[in-house]
Protein backbone atom coordinates (compact mmCIF):
# COMPACT_ATOMS: atom_id res chain seq x y z
CA UNK A 1 0.00 0.00 0.00
CA UNK A 2 1.39 3.30 -0.81
CA UNK A 3 2.75 5.11 2.09
CA UNK A 4 4.30 2.26 3.93
CA UNK A 5 8.14 2.64 2.17
CA UNK A 6 10.09 4.98 3.17
CA UNK A 7 9.73 8.35 3.63
CA UNK A 8 11.11 10.18 0.55
CA UNK A 9 14.39 11.31 0.49
CA UNK A 10 13.42 14.65 -1.10
CA UNK A 11 11.53 15.33 2.35
CA UNK A 12 14.14 14.07 4.15
CA UNK A 13 16.39 16.14 2.67
CA UNK A 14 14.54 19.62 3.23
CA UNK A 15 12.42 18.48 6.64
CA UNK A 16 14.81 20.43 7.91
CA UNK A 17 13.43 23.64 6.71
CA UNK A 18 10.09 23.38 8.45
CA UNK A 19 9.99 25.37 12.00
CA UNK A 20 9.99 23.08 15.11
CA UNK A 21 6.64 21.95 16.54
CA UNK A 22 4.94 22.90 13.09
CA UNK A 23 1.42 22.26 11.82
CA UNK A 24 1.97 19.97 8.76
CA UNK A 25 -0.18 18.60 6.44
CA UNK A 26 0.60 15.70 4.49
CA UNK A 27 -1.68 15.75 1.13
CA UNK A 28 -2.59 12.09 -0.31
CA UNK A 29 -0.94 10.84 2.69
CA UNK A 30 -1.54 6.75 2.07
CA UNK A 31 -0.47 4.90 5.12
CA UNK A 32 1.31 7.93 6.62
CA UNK A 33 4.97 6.92 6.02
CA UNK A 34 5.62 11.23 5.86
CA UNK A 35 3.34 11.81 8.61
CA UNK A 36 5.01 9.40 10.86
CA UNK A 37 8.33 10.77 9.33
CA UNK A 38 7.49 14.37 10.47
CA UNK A 39 5.54 13.65 13.88
CA UNK A 40 8.65 11.41 14.92
CA UNK A 41 10.23 15.21 14.67
CA UNK A 42 8.22 17.00 16.51
CA UNK A 43 5.45 18.16 14.34
CA UNK A 44 1.40 18.62 14.47
CA UNK A 45 0.85 16.79 10.97
CA UNK A 46 -2.39 15.73 9.54
CA UNK A 47 -3.33 13.71 6.24
CA UNK A 48 -6.02 13.90 3.76
CA UNK A 49 -6.70 10.98 1.39
CA UNK A 50 -9.55 9.02 0.40
CA UNK A 51 -8.81 5.57 0.69
CA UNK A 52 -10.22 4.37 3.49
CA UNK A 53 -8.11 1.21 4.75
CA UNK A 54 -4.63 3.83 4.33
CA UNK A 55 -6.47 6.51 6.38
CA UNK A 56 -6.76 3.87 9.44
CA UNK A 57 -3.04 3.29 8.95
CA UNK A 58 -1.64 6.49 9.01
CA UNK A 59 -4.28 7.66 11.58
CA UNK A 60 -1.44 6.23 14.33
CA UNK A 61 0.76 9.35 13.91
CA UNK A 62 -1.83 12.10 13.61
CA UNK A 63 -5.69 12.93 12.67
CA UNK A 64 -6.62 12.37 9.28
CA UNK A 65 -9.05 13.33 6.89
CA UNK A 66 -10.61 10.73 4.63
CA UNK A 67 -12.24 12.86 1.54
CA UNK A 68 -11.98 13.10 -2.37
CA UNK A 69 -10.48 16.00 -2.64
CA UNK A 70 -10.79 15.60 -6.18
CA UNK A 71 -14.46 15.25 -6.52
CA UNK A 72 -15.68 17.33 -2.94
CA UNK A 73 -14.77 20.15 -1.03
CA UNK A 74 -11.47 21.50 -0.13
CA UNK A 75 -11.53 20.20 3.95
CA UNK A 76 -9.10 22.56 4.85
CA UNK A 77 -10.41 26.04 3.64
CA UNK A 78 -9.52 29.22 5.01
CA UNK A 79 -6.91 26.67 6.92
CA UNK A 80 -2.81 27.34 6.22
CA UNK A 81 0.16 24.98 7.32
CA UNK A 82 3.71 25.59 8.67
CA UNK A 83 4.46 22.45 5.83
CA UNK A 84 2.32 21.16 2.70
CA UNK A 85 3.57 18.05 2.04
CA UNK A 86 2.91 16.21 -1.73
CA UNK A 87 4.51 13.17 -3.01
CA UNK A 88 3.81 11.11 -5.82
CA UNK A 89 0.16 12.78 -6.23
CA UNK A 90 -0.83 15.60 -8.60
CA UNK A 91 -4.30 16.84 -9.51
CA UNK A 92 -3.92 20.18 -11.14
CA UNK A 93 -7.34 22.08 -10.54
CA UNK A 94 -5.52 21.84 -6.38
CA UNK A 95 -2.18 22.98 -7.13
CA UNK A 96 -3.07 26.91 -6.58
CA UNK A 97 -5.10 25.30 -3.18
CA UNK A 98 -2.26 23.28 -2.34
CA UNK A 99 -0.03 26.76 -2.81
CA UNK A 100 -2.60 29.08 -1.19
CA UNK A 101 -2.78 26.49 2.17
CA UNK A 102 1.09 27.14 2.76
CA UNK A 103 1.35 30.14 5.97
CA UNK A 104 3.56 33.10 6.01
CA UNK A 105 7.02 31.49 6.31
CA UNK A 106 5.80 28.08 5.57
CA UNK A 107 7.71 25.52 3.27
CA UNK A 108 5.76 23.58 0.37
CA UNK A 109 7.50 20.38 -0.36
CA UNK A 110 6.27 18.79 -3.42
CA UNK A 111 7.24 15.88 -5.83
CA UNK A 112 5.85 13.75 -8.28
CA UNK A 113 5.96 11.89 -11.65
CA UNK A 114 7.10 14.37 -14.79
CA UNK A 115 6.57 13.83 -18.65
CA UNK A 116 8.52 11.25 -19.71
CA UNK A 117 7.67 8.59 -17.03
CA UNK A 118 5.13 7.01 -19.50
CA UNK A 119 8.30 5.92 -20.95
CA UNK A 120 9.73 3.88 -17.96
CA UNK A 121 6.19 2.80 -16.38
CA UNK A 122 2.94 4.06 -14.32
CA UNK A 123 1.48 5.84 -14.59
CA UNK A 124 1.85 7.04 -17.83
CA UNK A 125 -1.38 9.38 -18.72
CA UNK A 126 0.06 12.39 -19.12
CA UNK A 127 -2.81 14.00 -16.65
CA UNK A 128 -0.59 12.34 -13.65
CA UNK A 129 2.59 14.00 -15.29
CA UNK A 130 3.91 17.44 -14.77
CA UNK A 131 4.74 19.09 -17.30
CA UNK A 132 8.27 20.66 -17.96
CA UNK A 133 8.66 23.55 -15.67
CA UNK A 134 4.71 23.38 -14.28
CA UNK A 135 5.56 23.02 -10.46
CA UNK A 136 7.94 26.48 -10.91
CA UNK A 137 4.82 28.19 -12.57
CA UNK A 138 2.32 26.77 -9.98
CA UNK A 139 4.31 28.04 -7.50
CA UNK A 140 5.54 31.52 -9.13
CA UNK A 141 3.82 33.42 -5.78
CA UNK A 142 6.47 31.62 -3.46
CA UNK A 143 10.16 31.83 -2.97
CA UNK A 144 11.90 28.32 -4.80
CA UNK A 145 14.36 27.33 -2.39
CA UNK A 146 15.38 23.88 -4.78
CA UNK A 147 13.35 22.75 -7.76
CA UNK A 148 14.48 19.35 -9.94
CA UNK A 149 13.52 17.78 -13.03
CA UNK A 150 14.79 14.79 -14.82
CA UNK A 151 14.95 11.33 -14.90
CA UNK A 152 15.86 9.24 -11.43
CA UNK A 153 16.71 5.53 -11.03
CA UNK A 154 16.36 2.78 -8.71
CA UNK A 155 13.12 2.63 -9.76
CA UNK A 156 13.40 4.33 -13.09
CA UNK A 157 11.35 7.17 -13.11
CA UNK A 158 11.29 10.89 -14.07
CA UNK A 159 10.28 13.25 -11.31
CA UNK A 160 9.84 17.09 -10.97
CA UNK A 161 10.20 18.35 -7.66
CA UNK A 162 10.06 21.59 -5.34
CA UNK A 163 10.94 23.29 -2.42
CA UNK A 164 9.10 26.12 -1.67
CA UNK A 165 8.67 29.32 0.91
CA UNK A 166 6.27 31.65 1.29
CA UNK A 167 8.12 35.09 2.58
CA UNK A 168 7.09 35.66 6.74
CA UNK A 169 4.62 38.00 8.19
CA UNK A 170 6.57 41.22 7.62
CA UNK A 171 6.71 40.10 3.90
CA UNK A 172 10.48 40.04 4.11
CA UNK A 173 12.17 36.96 2.70
CA UNK A 174 13.97 34.94 5.85
CA UNK A 175 16.97 33.00 5.77
CA UNK A 176 16.81 29.34 4.68
CA UNK A 177 19.61 27.50 5.68
CA UNK A 178 21.02 24.74 3.28
CA UNK A 179 21.89 21.51 3.96
CA UNK A 180 25.00 20.01 3.03
CA UNK A 181 23.93 17.13 1.17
Amino acid sequence: MHGTENPSAWLQRWAHLIPPDSTVLDVACGAGRHMRYLAERGHRVTGVDRNPDAVTMAQASGPVICADIENGPWPFAGQTFACVVVTNYLWRPLLPTLVASVAPGGVLIYETFAAGNESVGKPSRPDFLLHPGELLTATESLRTVAYEDGFESSPDRFVQRIVAVRPGHSGTIERWPLQAA
